[in-house]
């Protein structure tokens, strides 16, 4: 795919006229990355930020004794590093790729001269970021008064509606991350995450086999949620 179609469906670059889309493509680089690879490191200076291409990459802060908390999945066409445009100019964390994909990078200072040429752009990073900015408070308000079985009632919810297919009443998805991982991002350990599914299996809400689950009664898992 070319890096124009790729960019057109950035919520970053959404509503660019052809022409403005054909300037940012032009001065993006594709970067290849491999299942585990890092793209950049906390604290690192940051020189761009990155479009999501294809594949998955997860944001993550490690601790001093290696213990590593998940923050984020990114997604294709979803960019990331946007705000390390502001602050003291560097990475707030890690980003490491999840599987086999590929990134669009767009080096800093081409893009502050785009800025500068276009308001429409300042508009639009101001749009990404407050995205970004919502998605970070309910993380932290589901983890800091949300249970177990709400937090992760709450991540299947938006994972379905980001991906699924559903069949006869049924939700079916896959996991996008480990389940060690998962239970970094939602602010418990494996063991604990795993008594939760079980939990939500006994009681009927879904069923689970390996990275694929079944939702079986959406009502229900939205009630868990508290949503």
């Amino acid at each position: 795919m070319e890096n124009k179609d790729i960019i057109k469906k950035a919520l970053l670059f959404s509503g660019l006229a052809d022409e403005y889309l054909a300037e940012v493509a032009e001065i993006a680089v594709r970067r290849p990355f491999a299942k585990g690879e890092t793209l950049f490191t906390e604290g690192e200076k940051a020189e761009g930020f990155y479009l999501l291409a294809k594949g998955a990459v997860k944001l993550c802060k490690i601790s001093p004794d290696g213990r590593e908390k998940v923050l984020h999945m990114v997604h294709a066409v979803e960019t990331f590093a946007e705000a390390a445009f502001f602050g003291d100019g560097s990475y707030p964390a890690e980003a490491k790729g999840v599987e086999r994909g590929e990134a669009l990078y767009f080096p800093r200072d081409a893009f502050m001269g785009l800025l500068e040429r276009n308001p429409r752009f300042s508009l639009n990073l101001i749009a990404s970021l407050s995205v970004l900015l919502r998605r970070f408070a309910r993380q932290i308000e589901e983890l800091s008064f949300a249970d177990a079985p709400a937090r992760l009632a709450s991540y299947l919810l938006e994972l379905a509606e980001r991906k699924s297919t559903s069949y006869q009443g049924r939700t079916y998805l896959e996991l996008d991350m480990r389940k060690g991982e998962l239970a970094s991002r939602l602010g418990t350990v494996s063991e604990t995450l795993s008594r939760t599914f079980r939990k939500l299996k006994d009681e009927g809400v879904i069923e689970v086999d390996g990275s694929r689950v079944v939702i079986l009664d959406m009502e229900k898992l939205r009630l868990v949620s508290g949503k």
